[in-house]
């Protein structure tokens, strides 16, 4: 009687092993680029609502004048909207966001006529390093409509 494995079989569980061990890898290295992602998703939403309060659309009268916000720092938004300074922890964690507000059918009257007096308001949130080509950016749409 044989006693053992041949080789053939030790072969065969190795590789089973491996691609095992590299799928697990994979799935963990994947897992935390997601969850980077969603840091980063977390505070783009955050510095979304500090520049809806800093430039609330409720309070535009003339979208000529007020509708398109230039991008700002979301330092910048926190001193709009607070009277208290930002902690350290506050400031790091905003650092290199933006925000930008635009109207994209401004001076297009046939539009906003199609549109039932509707003008096309884009947020958008940017961040990371543009000019190495890491930036990244997250946007919503929105409708304003002048009051009466």
């Amino acid at each position: 009687m044989r006693r053992g494995f041949t080789l053939l079989e030790v072969l065969l569980a190795a590789l089973i092993l491996g691609l095992g061990l590299t799928t697990i890898l994979v799935s963990m290295t994947q897992a935390q680029k997601t969850m980077l992602g969603s840091a980063y998703l977390e505070t783009a939403q955050e510095v979304m609502d500090l520049g809806d309060m800093a430039y609330p659309l409720s309070y535009v009268t003339d979208p000529e004048l007020q509708l398109d916000v230039p991008e700002t720092k979301a330092t910048e938004l926190w001193e709009i909207i607070s009277d208290e300074r930002l902690t350290n922890a506050q400031e790091e964690k905003l650092h290199g966001y933006t925000w930008e507000r635009e109207c994209l059918n401004l001076h297009d009257d046939e539009e906003i006529e199609r549109l039932g007096g509707l003008y096309v308001v884009r947020v958008t949130v940017r961040w990371g390093d543009r000019f190495r080509g890491h930036g990244e950016s997250e946007s919503y749409i929105t409708f304003w409509r002048k009051p009466e």
